[in-house]
This record gives C-alpha cells, sequence and structure tokens, in this order.
C-alpha cells in the first residue's frame, strides 16, 4: 500500500495536466522529449508528484531508448507489478510511496550494467535534485 495517498482530485490539484496523465494515468511521454534523457549532473532524481527519493545519478546510463535509463532504484522506493497492456506482459515500476507510474524495467538486454536491468522512466515522472 501507498503511504502518500491524495484523492483524484487533489492529485489534479498539484500535477501538471500531463504529469497526471503520466503518472496517475500510466501515459507514456514521446521518445526523445523529456528534459532528464541526456541529463549528467551528480544527484538524486525523486518522485515528481511526491518528492520520494527513486533514483541516484550514479545508477543512470546511456541506453538509446529515448527515455533516461537506470539499472537500479534506491532500495524500497520502487515497486513492481505485472503490466498486460497493449496485448504483451511487461513490468511496470511504480513509486512506492505514491503509487506514481514511473515506466517499465526490462531484463536481458545485454547492457554491461551490474544489474542487466534497465528501468525506462518517463522524466516528467522525475523531479532532479543535485547535489549541494
Amino acid at each position: 500500500m501507498s503511504r502518500v495517498q491524495k484523492s483524484e482530485d487533489e492529485w489534479r490539484a498539484i500535477l501538471s495536466p500531463e504529469q497526471f496523465r503520466i503518472l496517475r494515468q500510466k501515459g507514456t511521454e514521446p521518445a526523445g522529449t523529456g528534459e532528464y534523457e541526456s541529463h549528467k549532473a551528480p544527484g538524486v532524481y525523486a518522485c515528481a508528484a511526491c518528492n520520494t527519493p527513486l533514483y541516484k545519478s550514479s545508477t543512470k546510463f546511456d541506453s538509446g531508448c529515448g527515455w533516461p535509463a537506470f539499472f537500479d532504484a534506491i532500495p524500497g522506493a520502487v515497486k513492481r507489478q505485472d503490466d498486460q497492456s497493449f496485448g504483451m506482459t511487461r513490468t511496470e515500476i511504480l513509486c512506492a510511496a505514491c503509487g506514481g507510474h514511473l515506466g517499465h524495467v526490462f531484463k536481458g538486454e545485454g547492457f554491461k550494467t551490474p544489474t542487466d536491468e534497465r528501468h525506462c522512466v518517463n522524466s516528467i515522472s522525475l523531479k532532479f535534485h543535485g547535489e549541494k
């Protein structure tokens, strides 16, 4: 169960229409359009809805997929569930604190990362906090 609970009207009041579409309605931003796809600064990527830290910049890598890619999340920050949409089974990733849709995780693609996973995350689902 999520720790941050709000009604759909409360989420609409604090999120932009596009953030609401992606985070609450499980949408996807077009490939190559997100502000964090090529972002390289050191820091932490948090949930854009509830500000829970999700990913460290040290786990971000260039996958060429068109969205920010991470090989691992901060422990306990992301939950996974099966997604049966579009006639296929994928693993959806959600903010463990508020249940916001982040994207999907893919395994076994052969990237030279410690986990052989690619967390493909919508930029709009994230808020970056640079190191001070």
